[in-house]
Parts: structure tokens; C-alpha cells; sequence
């Protein structure tokens, strides 16, 4: 039996009840494109979604040589064959004419077709004239949170030995360093403590500024699957907007922009205070708990309820929660990221879990979760600057280590300084220091804050910009040279999702004209440029991706992201697996820490750890003298208030987020026809109240302004806290013919027009959550004023539903996914196979 959702209007599809401490069921999600059955498909293919980082695995549809579709996998461990609207839809992006097909080159100032050769010799010969002219140092790699492990792993090798720079960094800087930086603060080494399998044991799922249901809603399928069965969770969840989420939380906190410290301390306070802990726990495996109670003594829910605006009963009654909970699995995303105080508060959420124990247990777990789909690997490879397999910049056994691995010279491995993140790469360029910067599979025209100042960086005369994408996006369109690259279902690669599981992604189809996969890519430059090993050997010695993963083993091997016992064949035909997998566990790793903390001791730790406040490195000798036996270390920050405050000439807080139904800048999701209908423009979300002292009303054009430029949009008025906008950060330009629309003449559609160039000083995440803004009305809606859209409790509030409830329309695929239920057993139990 199968039964038909519309997953636009029901983006989580239909429920598939379980208690606490059972298998979640299967249920398979299939779509195929209009007129193609499931006898009509010539093969099924395997990989992985590419458009979040869930990581949900499932089978592409092939025929004619084309992409027809999809099916959920039922044997793999992550979904359990269930599609989310992205899965089911972003596919057809593939296909999309306006994909780039041949090299471009600039030519008296304009992009035009030409060769591979022509292009690859204009990268060579500026690579090489910097390299002479004014050293590595002159080259920067920008990379993305999409392409494949192989791939990554090939180009920090490249950059780092080859041209020898410490300008490497990807777009994850922007989703996921903060989560890479607490886990270093916290464990003294990257890698998620937790599993998504938790999701089936805990009793309290507590939810710190991350909206599950539009940025994994396969996972948010599997908490409202346990809603509906017997001993459900109870939901904590911490975000300033009424998501869906906050609707089926017990105790919501709404609290003002750049609290999270100020809530967190309270929280760990009122803990503390009871005597919630866990002594022994917190003897035998960390330090720094009675700096801890001494920081957060004084931090009482009044004194947090003057400064977040939260109810002092609600964090009460949330503390309760948490500290009498039998096993709390906490998640963690950008609400918390990015933010001034970023990982001091994200510290502190681990924080909770250490003074509770609750660490290494089914359901007792922490995700500090990704944004992308691949943006772990950047931090496993290297490509994002830190050293690949979680080695040590200060470690010099660690660096001797790498260049025994690469066989070259430690001095030839840049680690003379921390890696330079992706901010301070574009100040550089900015500087006139970084003369040449690559950048592929991103798009930071749109995403990254500041845009007039971003275009007028990738503008300068005197920087070479290569960019290497599928489409000509508004980065792409200031590019020297543009390269045509292949993207998932057109090229084999591994990627590992955000609770450690690696996923193999088949070839399915061609790429379109001469577009080549980024590995290809990233090899043929690295062959260009001769770079050789200390022998005089080559030094990327692999082909192709099957011995790109070797070689990445070989480098992983040891480490604490291990994957010396995976292959390409154990990966294909089943489930993903977690790492380390090796030959202590040839199955993979359900949760780290299971026996206490395996990566923290001084010799093996990837990072010394960072002062909360200032970001200053922490010395080895410092790091030893606090932690010479390797525990967990509990960290302490106080509250400071945001770098901006809301003044007379800008009296609201500006958050920008997501919406379920796009991904980043929508350059693949804003060209699959149904989630485009979905949500196909950018608007303003305000208050109520705010909304109702103004005399403004739904679908009101309104302006809103900062210091640095100004978005023009459509108003939601909506249950958001008083004095807070929200912006979706998606919508860019491409879509948008210059000079027309209503506001192209003074304003953009770009929330990053408007957000601020700052950042967390310990991870560098930039602070999109934090900034201030006016808003004024351009325009009164053309009907006449009523009140806000109510949506059902199977969809989604404001963003995350087609605008105004309206259904999206059908474009090439359907909009039905078929749900087949079926068993977990390895296998899939017939349904629409």
C-alpha cells in the first residue's frame, strides 16, 4: 500500500508513530517526474542529498540518460528511506538550461565563451607570476559546503603544499565553525559527540536556536513521529520566531538577539543550584566546573529575564526540564552560530551536558550541528584551513606527521599562524594582499554580509577571480574566468553528513557540455602547475575518486575522524556509516565519548583552545598546565551585550534564516519549479504589535535599512517577538533582470545588503543575527489589510508554507510524493520499488 502527500503544502509528509527506545519505521518517499512510472525507470543510482546537512541517503532515477527522479533509501540509517521537499524536488536543477556548459573568459570587460586550455593557462600563468612575483601568500582558496570529500581533500593538499598559502577557507566559515570551534573548546577535537539515533531514546530534546523543521526536516519527521507515539519527548526550544518548532515545544524561550550567554548561564545556574549534576561524571572526565559555578552564581533567571526579555518562570521551568531529564539530546545551530557570542554560548551548551553526564548513551547526546550538506569535510580535509584529520597548527609532531603523510618538508606546510578565515581573506583581498582568489561552488555575492562591499572587492582590477560553478551567478558574473563545473548525480564522491555518516554518491548521468566534476578540475591544475613532492615525485599521485578516498585514508588514518576501514563497495549498496571506522569498529561509531574523552590530552588534542572573549590562541605550555590528562574541559564566559544595539535611528534587531523549500542562494533550488513556487521572493517578517502601532498590514512593501544598504520586501506580520525583523538571507539577483521590479531602482532583495562585516571572535562565524535596522512602508498592500495567513499544524507558519497558502505549482516533477511504509530490516519491504 502506498499512500500521496503533497509536500509542498506537507512538507514532513505523513506520521509513522514509535515509542521511546524503538527503531524508527521505514517509510519509503518516492518521486518521478510527470509521465514516468516506476517500470519506466532504467536504473536507480545511489547517493545523498546535496541541499542540506541531513545527509538523507536515496536513489536517483534514470532513463534516456536523464534524471526522472527519486526514492528515499529504506536500508540507510539517517532517513530510513523519507524524502525532504528539497530531496524530493531540488533535482531538477540539474537539468536546468541556463547550467554552464564551456569555460568563460574576460575579455575588455566582458565574460565570453572559450576553452578549457585558454582558461586553465590564464589560471597557470597568473598562479605562476604571484608565485614569483609576490609569494603564496598572494593566492586564496574560497570553497563551498557542497562538493566532495575527495575533492576537498585535493585541494587543501594543493593549496597547502602546493602553493604553499594559509588563505584557505570555505563558505562553511559562515554555517558550521562555530560548531567545529565549541566541539574543539569543549573536547579538544572536532566530531559530534551524538547520533541522530538518539532522537529515539531521549525524553527531553532541547532545540538552542535551530529550526529542525526547515533545516533537517527528515530528523523533524522523526521527533513529530515520536509526538504521536507512546512516552513522547518533551521539547525545549529557544528561538525568537514561532516556528514550528517552538509550536510543539513544552517551553519555548523567545529571547532578544544576542542573549544566548545570558539565558545559557541562567539555565546552567538554576541547575547548579539544585544540585541537578552529576559529580562523578564531572570528577572523573573534566575541568573547570568551579569556575563554572562561580561565573554563573550570580546569573539568577531574574537577572536573564531583565536582559532577554524571557519570563524568569520559563527559564525556570525549562532548567527543570533539562536538569531532571533522564537523557537530553541537545541541537544546536545558526539562532546560536551567529551571533557575537557565538561560541561562548555554544560552550556552554556542552557545558550542560558535561555537569549533567549526559554523554556517550543513547539519547543522552549534543549535535553541534552543519548548515551544509558537506560542510564536514571541509573541517576533516583541511579546506577550511585547519590542518586535514584534525591535526594540530601548533603541534609540530602533527605537521611532521602531515608531511610524512604528503611526503613533503614540515616548513613547506603553512602553520606559522592560525589559518586565515574566509573574513579576513576578503580584508586581505580588500588590502590588495591576496591578488588571485578561487572560488568554487559558492556563491559570496549573496551570502556573505556587506554585499556593496563584497562587489566591490571581487570588482577590483587588481584581483584575479576565478570562479568554478554550475550556473553564472552573481559572483560568477564578476569573475576573470569561469568554469564549468559537474555537481551531484553527475560525479562519484563521498560526503558525511552532520552526525558523522559517510555516504557514497554515484555517477547518474552526464554533466552537460563540457562541464567537469571539481575533482577533475582541481587535478588537472595541480598537473598544470608540476607541483612535486620532496623526491621530485608528483605530489597528488591519485586519478580519480575511488583513490582520492585512499589516499584520504590514509591521511585519516589514526585520527580521530578515522576511515581506514571504509571503501567505496562497503559504502554502496546499504547504509551510510558513522566514523571512526577502522579496524577497532569496522562498523562505523553510534557516539563518541562512550568511555570517557578520547581526544583532549595535549599530545593528540586538535586545537589548545582559544580565550571565550578574545579569540587569543591558548600556548601548549598553558593548555598543559590546565588539562594535562586529556578531560573535557568546562569553560566559562560571561555576558557581553551585542556589538549593536538598537538606537533611534535604527530601532529593531535584524535576523536573517532559512526557509524549508530553499538552500544558500538558491542557485538549485530556486530553479526547481515547485519549491521556486514555494517561496519564490524574499519578504519581511514583523510583529504584531509592531506591525499594528504602525497601521501596516500583510503584503505591505516595506523598506528596511542599516548603516551598510537596504532590502525592499513584501511584510508577514506574524507572532515574532516585538522589536525583531526577520529576513530570509536566500534571494539574490540572478532571477531578477537589472532595472526591473519595484525596488531596483534604491533597495535590493539581498538581506545581506544590510547585515554587518563582523564575527565571533573565536570561530570568525559572521554575526547575521545581531544587526539593527529601520523599516519603513513604501507601499500599502493591494487589497485591503487582513490578518495573517493561519496555517495548520501539518504546515508550515509564515516562511516555511507557500506564500499566503497558495499552492505552488506543478513544474516538470510532481508535487505528490509517494509515502510507502515498509520495515527496517536492511532492506526495502517492497512498497514502490
Amino acid at each position: 500500500m502506498s499512500t500521496s502527500t503533497d509536500r509542498i503544502a506537507q512538507p514532513w509528509g505523513s506520521r509513522t508513530p514509535y515509542g521511546r527506545h524503538a527503531s524508527w519505521p521505514t517509510r519509503v518517499d518516492t518521486l518521478l517526474a510527470e509521465g514516468v512510472r516506476a517500470e519506466d525507470v532504467e536504473r536507480w543510482v545511489q547517493t545523498a542529498s546535496i541541499l542540506h546537512s541531513d545527509g538523507d541517503a536515496m536513489d536517483v532515477a534514470v532513463k534516456d540518460g536523464a534524471m526522472v527522479g527519486v526514492r528515499g533509501r529504506a536500508s540507510d540509517r539517517v532517513n530510513r528511506g523519507r524524502l525532504g521537499p528539497k530531496d524530493a524536488f531540488g533535482w531538477q536543477a540539474n537539468a536546468s538550461r541556463d547550467r554552464l556548459t564551456r569555460p568563460l573568459v574576460r575579455r575588455e570587460g566582458r565574460l565570453v565563451e572559450s576553452d578549457w586550455e585558454t582558461a586553465m593557462a590564464l589560471i597557470v600563468s597568473r598562479s605562476r607570476g604571484l608565485l614569483d612575483d609576490r609569494g603564496p601568500g598572494s593566492i586564496g582558496f574560497y570553497t563551498s559546503g557542497q562538493l566532495f570529500l575527495e575533492e576537498y581533500y585535493t585541494l587543501a593538499v594543493l593549496a597547502r603544499a602546493g602553493i604553499g598559502t594559509n588563505h584557505l577557507d570555505g563558505n562553511t566559515r559562515l554555517c558550521t565553525s562555530t560548531a567545529a570551534e565549541a566541539l574543539k573548546e569543549s573536547f579538544g577535537c572536532d566530531g559530534q559527540p551524538g547520533s541522530y539515533d538518539d532522537i529515539d531514546h531521549a525524553d527531553v530534546i532541547a532545540m538552542f536556536g535551530h529550526n529542525l523543521a526547515e533545516t533537517q526536516p527528515v530528523q523533524w519527521m522523526r521527533i513529530l513521529d515520536r509526538l504521536d507515539g507512546p512516552n513522547p519527548p518533551r521539547l525545549v526550544c529557544v528561538d525568537p520566531r514561532p516556528t514550528v518548532v517552538a509550536r510543539h515545544a513544552t517551553v519555548h524561550l523567545a529571547p532578544r538577539g544576542g542573549t544566548n550567554v545570558a539565558l545559557l548561564n541562567a539555565l546552567l545556574h538554576e541547575i547548579i543550584r539544585s544540585d541537578r549534576v552529576d559529580h562523578g561524571y564531572i570528577e572523573a572526565h573534566t575541568v573547570g566546573f568551579a569556575e563554572l559555578s562561580k561565573t554563573v552564581e550570580p546569573c539568577t533567571p531574574e537577572w536573564a529575564a531583565d536582559i532577554c526579555d524571557v519570563p524568569a518562570s520559563k527559564i525556570r521551568e525549562a532548567a527543570d526540564l533539562l536538569g531532571t531529564a533522564d537523557r537530553v539530546l541537545s541541537t544546536v545551530l545558526q539562532g546560536v552560530y551567529q551571533s557575537h557570542q557565538a561560541t561562548g554560548a555554544a560552550v556552554q551548551i556542552n557545558n550542560l551536558h558535561l555537569i549533567r553526564g549526559m554523554l556517550g548513551r543513547p539519547g543522552a547526546g549534543v549535535l553541534q550541528m552543519n548548515g551544509q550538506p558537506t560542510a564536514q569535510n571541509t573541517r576533516e580535509c583541511g579546506a577550511n584551513g585547519d590542518l586535514p584529520g584534525f591535526r594540530n597548527w601548533q603541534n609540530d609532531e602533527h605537521v611532521a606527521d602531515l608531511a610524512r603523510v604528503w611526503n613533503v618538508e614540515p616548513e613547506t606546510i603553512p602553520h606559522y599562524a592560525p589559518p586565515t578565515h574566509a573574513m579576513q581573506m576578503f580584508r586581505y583581498a580588500e588590502q590588495g594582499s591576496i591578488r588571485m582568489l578561487w572560488i568554487s561552488g559558492t556563491n559570496p555575492a549573496v551570502s556573505l554580509p556587506e554585499l556593496s562591499r563584497i562587489r566591490s572587492i571581487l570588482s577590483q582590477d587588481r584581483l584575479f577571480v576565478v570562479v568554478q560553478d554550475l550556473f553564472l551567478t552573481e559572483t560568477a558574473q564578476l569573475a576573470d574566468v569561469v568554469l564549468p563545473a559537474a555537481t551531484w548525480g553527475e560525479k562519484t564522491g563521498a560526503f558525511t553528513n552532520a552526525d558523522r555518516t559517510v555516504h557514497l554518491s554515484d555517477k547518474a548521468v552526464e554533466p552537460p557540455g563540457e562541464a567537469k566534476p571539481d575533482l577533475e578540475i582541481f587535478l588537472d591544475y595541480a598537473r598544470r602547475m608540476d607541483f612535486r613532492d620532496k623526491d621530485g615525485g608528483a605530489l597528488i599521485t591519485w586519478h580519480d575518486p575511488e583513490t582520492a578516498f585512499e589516499a584520504w585514508k590514509r591521511c585519516s588514518a589514526g585520527r580521530p575522524c578515522d576511515y581506514s576501514a571504509l571503501t567505496y563497495d562497503k559504502l554502496r549498496g546499504g547504509s551510510g556509516v558513522q566514523w571512526p571506522c577502522n579496524d577497532r569498529a569496522p562498523d562505523g561509531t553510534d557516539r563518541l565519548y562512550t568511555g570517557g574523552i578520547s581526544w583532549a590530552h595535549p599530545d593528540t588534542c586538535e586545537s589548545y583552545g582559544k580565550d571565550l572573549v578574545t579569540g587569543a590562541s591558548t600556548s601548549v605550555v598553558e593548555y598543559r598546565s590546565l588539562n594535562p590528562e586529556g578531560r573535557a574541559m568546562i569553560k566559562a564566559i560571561g555576558y557581553l551585550p551585542p556589538h549593536e544595539w538598537p538606537t533611534d535611528a535604527y530601532p529593531f534587531q535584524l535576523t536573517t534564516g532559512r526557509t524549508i523549500y530553499h538552500f544558500h542562494t538558491r542557485t538549485k533550488t530556486g530553479r526547481a519549479p515547485q519549491l521556486n513556487a514555494a517561496a519564490p521572493d524574499v519578504w519581511v517578517e514583523m510583529s504584531t504589535s509592531d506591525a499594528a502601532e504602525r497601521g501596516w498590514g500583510e503584503g505591505d512593501l516595506v523598506e528596511v535599512t542599516s548603516p551598510r544598504g537596504a532590502v525592499r520586501a513584501r511584510l508577514r506580520v506574524t507572532g515574532i517577538r516585538r522589536g525583531l525583523l526577520f529576513v530570509p538571507f536566500h534571494y539574490g539577483y540572478w532571477d531578477t533582470p537589472a532595472g526591473s521590479g519595484p525596488d531596483a531602482a534604491t533597495a535590493g532583495r539581498a538581506a545581506n545588503e544590510t547585515t554587518v562585516t563582523d564575527w565571533d571572535p573565536v570561530s570568525k562565524q559572521p554575526l547575521f543575527k545581531t544587526s539593527t535596522a529601520a523599516v519603513t512602508r513604501v507601499a500599502e498592500s493591494a487589497g485591503a489589510h487582513s490578518p495573517a495567513p493561519t496555517t495548520t499544524a501539518s504546515a508550515p507558519a509564515g516562511p516555511a508554507g507557500p506564500a499566503h497558502g497558495v499552492r505552488a505549482t506543478r513544474g516538470d516533477a510532481s508535487a505528490i510524493v509517494q509515502e510507502s511504509p515498509g520495515t527496517y530490516e536492511g532492506r526495502t519491504s517492497g512498497g514502490t520499488r
